[in-house]
């Protein structure tokens, strides 16, 4: 089952509150079958910088990856640090033939598990586009924290965002919202 957003400027609903601040776009809620992936398409061009929230939890103990515009070639780099109190790994990878780009550590077997991406001038067609991720996740006394970034070499706008786990399915009641950053 894919899950796709609903605007909130479909709903008759405006939240601009400045020039420098967030604006929500789409919100989505992970009914009671699950989703295999969540996407946000139609993202306006009006915005500096993308962000996305979410909740995520899932029967087992996937990695959350993420795809533009519905890209699968190998233009994915990614870079992450992840620890859990008593030791900590980081890994990076280039040329990624997966088809995906890395965003957060483990997500919790039935437990959520907060995040928050920053896609930096997603609109800009002059240059690549960056993320920066933050992770946190608690899982039978064993959580971890895992900052992130990546790099998709591409200079289309973004006007796609797929979000899929390695493994698994979103579970009822996973949440992903986009923002629009005004600059």
């Amino acid at each position: 089952m894919t899950v796709s957003s609903v605007k909130t400027g479909d709903l008759g609903i405006s939240f601009a509150l400045n020039n420098n601040f967030m604006e929500p776009i789409a919100t989505t809620l992970v009914g009671s079958g699950g989703a295999n992936q969540v996407t946000f398409n139609d993202i306006p061009q009006t915005y500096k910088h993308l962000q996305i929230r979410g909740i995520a939890q899932s029967g087992s103990t996937p990695r959350i990856y993420i795809r533009y515009n519905g890209d699968g070639a190998s233009n994915y780099t990614y870079h992450f640090l992840e620890g859990n109190g008593s030791s900590a790994v980081a890994s990076a990878g280039a040329n990624q033939t997966e088809n995906w780009l890395f965003i957060n550590g483990f997500i919790a077997s039935n437990t959520p598990s907060p995040f928050i991406v920053d896609i930096l001038d997603y609109s800009n067609s002059n240059k690549f586009k960056t993320i920066r991720s933050l992770h946190g996740g608690e899982n039978n006394s064993a959580g971890n924290i895992a900052l992130c970034s990546g790099l998709w070499r591409d200079t289309t706008a973004i006007t796609s965002i797929q979000l899929f786990t390695s493994s698994s399915t979103f579970s009822q009641y996973s949440r992903f919202s986009l923002y629009g950053i005004r600059g």
